[in-house]
């Protein structure tokens, strides 16, 4: 009985062997929880880079495209297209300026590029987006002002006009991204943030309202406006006054071979008209008669309904991208706590793709450019060959 004793003393393991043992294996068991967690977070991070990657390359192509086809394509070098590619251009400085920092900092949630190029980055973002946004306001005043005083403002759209237009929406956008710098602090030490500093509530919300809140409701207003002039152009088709008639004919006959006529036509406004000549009831020449006032018309609502149904779009777009983003910074100051990075940053990056969505509405809403950008493109293809 003794000897067992001792034979199970000798091998049960004291409390410092025990402890020994923990510390020898729980190592290795939280190095392979680490490994298997880096692993994850290097894939999502992969993922996510390359998602970026892509819309801020179809970014960079989309509007680099709709500027090139203006430039190509003299038809299309009018005022109102020279605001659509001034928003291109915009939206592509946020493409080349903003997104591909935000990739990298969004992907890694900590900034190593220093001070000056955080300034730099921060500027560009709020005052390219704000630019684009504003541009949406210009195009959309310059197409209430060409609905409401056709006559008027076609004296008066001048691309002059145009250019002073952009030029206040940039001086109102630089305005906007100026003031943080006036009382931001340089931090001591190396830098691994990188954000306006949402302390000053009253320029959260100076800036919100500023660059979001004031053209969104200004947007709804001349949209809301445009529409009812669209619909009142659509519905306002006068049938008494008659313009000229556009007559198109063909013979039609019973017999394999038909004989041509000189004979001339009597008919009103018929559908069939018998001729006077020898062909018989067995020959009768279909007529279509139409109004070519009422064929413009018909054309002109067609174009109207077109461009109600663009303008539409883009202001659905616009509000989808942007609010959700708005509405949360403006939360973040009044409720600190409910600030969460990754809500934060898809909200950002919902607003960077207006900047792809808006090249994409106009070029695919506009028959001039479709035919432009395949002319660019067949042209480019053939120089290559």
């Amino acid at each position: 009985m003794s000897a067992g004793m001792e034979l199970s003393g000798h091998f049960k393991p004291t409390p410092g062997h025990f402890e020994v043992l923990n510390s020898s294996t729980g190592p290795n068991v939280t190095l392979t929880l680490n490994t298997d967690e880096n692993q994850e977070s290097f894939a999502f991070q992969v993922t996510l880079a390359s998602v970026l990657g892509l819309i801020t390359l179809a970014t960079i192509l989309s509007n680099a495209f709709v500027i090139a086809t203006i430039s190509q394509s003299r038809k299309l070098q009018t005022p109102a297209n020279f605001l659509i590619a001034s928003l291109a251009v915009t939206d592509l400085l946020v493409s080349v300026l903003v997104m591909p920092i935000c990739v990298l900092y969004t992907v890694t949630h900590v900034w190593s590029l220093g001070q000056v190029i955080c300034d730099i980055w921060l500027s560009s973002d709020i005052t390219c987006c704000t630019a684009s946004i504003l541009h949406l306001c210009v195009i959309a005043l310059d197409r209430y002002w060409a609905i409401t005083d056709a006559v008027e403002y076609a004296k008066k759209r001048t691309q002059a006009r145009a250019a002073a237009m952009v030029a206040t929406a940039w001086i109102i956008a630089i305005s906007i991204s100026l003031p943080p710098f006036f009382w931001r602090q340089v931090k001591a030490g190396e830098l691994t943030t990188c954000s306006v500093n949402k302390d000053h509530i009253f320029y959260t919300i100076y800036s919100t309202f500023g660059a979001f809140y004031i053209p969104t409701l200004l947007l709804i207003a001349l949209y809301g406006r445009i529409y009812v002039e669209a619909r009142k152009r659509i519905l306002r088709q006068s049938p008494k006054k008659a313009g000229k008639r556009l007559t198109s004919a063909h013979l039609s006959t019973n017999s394999p071979a038909s004989v041509a006529s000189t004979s001339p036509l009597h008919c009103g406004r018929q559908d069939l008209c018998s001729d006077s000549g020898s062909l018989g009831s067995d020959n009768q020449i279909r007529v279509t008669v139409s109004d070519s006032l009422l064929e413009k018309k018909r054309i002109s609502a067609a174009r109207e309904r077109k461009a109600t149904k663009t303008l539409g779009v883009i202001l659905g777009a616009y509000i989808v991208c942007w609010l959700p983003f708005f509405i949360y910074t403006l939360l973040v100051p009044l409720c600190p706590s409910c600030f969460y990075a990754e809500l934060f940053d898809f909200f950002n990056w919902l607003g960077y793709v207006n900047s792809l969505i808006n090249p994409i509405i106009y070029t695919m809403s506009n028959d001039d450019f479709k035919k432009a950008f395949h002319k660019l493109m067949s042209f480019r293809c053939c120089r290559r060959q």
